[in-house]
């Protein structure tokens, strides 16, 4: 009986994450969310909780209580998190995984979103989860064992793929694409991160998250790399990447900053010379309002 209970509670939890999302109808997404056990990648409650209409942090024993729209914290000291499902809802809905494709899940934390994309390839796709934090990855390595078609590194992720994948999913802040995540992408392959700037220095002890960053879809199409922006978002920060300039950043969070511009913007320039009139460009990438290809 508390079986089937749990299983009606996620079931109306996913429910609830594809409304909050906005997302009309993901029945792959939905069974996904109402199949993988939270509980099993937060472990040992007490759990913090935040959000979900609460204005402070709560503690709970509850596992009802994780099937709602809110963070879990996993290491308040590194800043890190099981974050906002109805946000990663938003993400996976946009990535549209395909049974048999191959997903990278780079930042994985616990595992946690890495089984929702194996469920999402099925037995016939392959999800690599990386995660940079030892303690981490040796927690994910555990709770991920249930699932066959996942496997777990640790490492740095700006270093995977290591071949072509047709999900890049990340899942922490930086001021540019790593160059495999681009270059790896498989012919329609897709690539979501977090881009933005931070809101602090990102290399010292307490952690550092971006100050304004936006979820940026990639996409490699015949035509180019198109790109668009789905909706802002607040990520930890990533040492995975070296930091761009002062100079740089003051002027991608100018664009980020500017009314309606992001929308606007509909592909990404990757490694040839830049063009006038970008919507932000630096040397060897830029964002442009223009298509790819500068079609129609």
């Amino acid at each position: 009986m508390a079986d089937r209970s749990m299983q009606e509670i996620r079931s109306s939890y996913a429910g609830q994450l594809l409304a909050a999302a906005g997302i009309p109808a993901d029945p792959p997404l939905l069974a996904a969310f109402a199949s993988v056990p939270r509980e099993h990648f937060t472990g040992a409650p007490p759990w913090e909780l935040r959000g979900g209409g609460r204005e402070h942090a709560a503690l709970s024993s509850d596992p009802a209580d994780l099937y709602r729209d809110v963070l879990v914290t996993l290491d308040a000291d590194k800043g890190l998190n099981n974050g906002s499902p109805s946000l990663h809802a938003a993400g996976l809905h946009a990535l549209v995984p395909r049974t048999g494709e191959t997903a990278l899940h780079i930042g994985a934390g616990t595992g946690y979103y890495s089984a929702i994309l194996a469920e999402l390839v099925g037995p016939e796709g392959r999800v690599v989860a990386v995660e940079v934090d030892a303690v981490m990855a040796a927690r994910a390595r555990r709770c991920l064992r249930p699932w066959a078609n996942v496997e777990l590194f640790e490492g740095n992720g700006a270093d995977w793929p290591r071949r072509p994948a047709d999900i890049v999913y990340v899942n922490f802040a930086v001021d540019r694409p790593a160059e495999r995540w681009v270059d790896m992408l498989a012919s329609g392959g897709r690539l979501l991160f977090p881009l933005g700037v931070p809101a602090g220095p990102a290399r010292g002890s307490a952690p550092t998250y971006s100050a304004r960053a936006g979820y940026l879809l990639v996409t490699r199409t015949p035509q180019g790399l198109a790109a668009r922006f789905l909706q802002g978002v607040s990520f930890v920060w990533s040492a995975a990447i070296p930091l761009a300039d002062d100079e740089s950043h003051a002027r991608l969070g100018a664009a980020l900053r500017r009314g309606g511009g992001a929308a606007a913007v509909r592909s990404l320039r990757w490694k040839t010379p830049q063009v006038a009139g970008e919507w932000y460009s630096e040397e060897d990438w830029g964002l442009s309002t223009e298509p790819p290809g500068g079609g129609v």
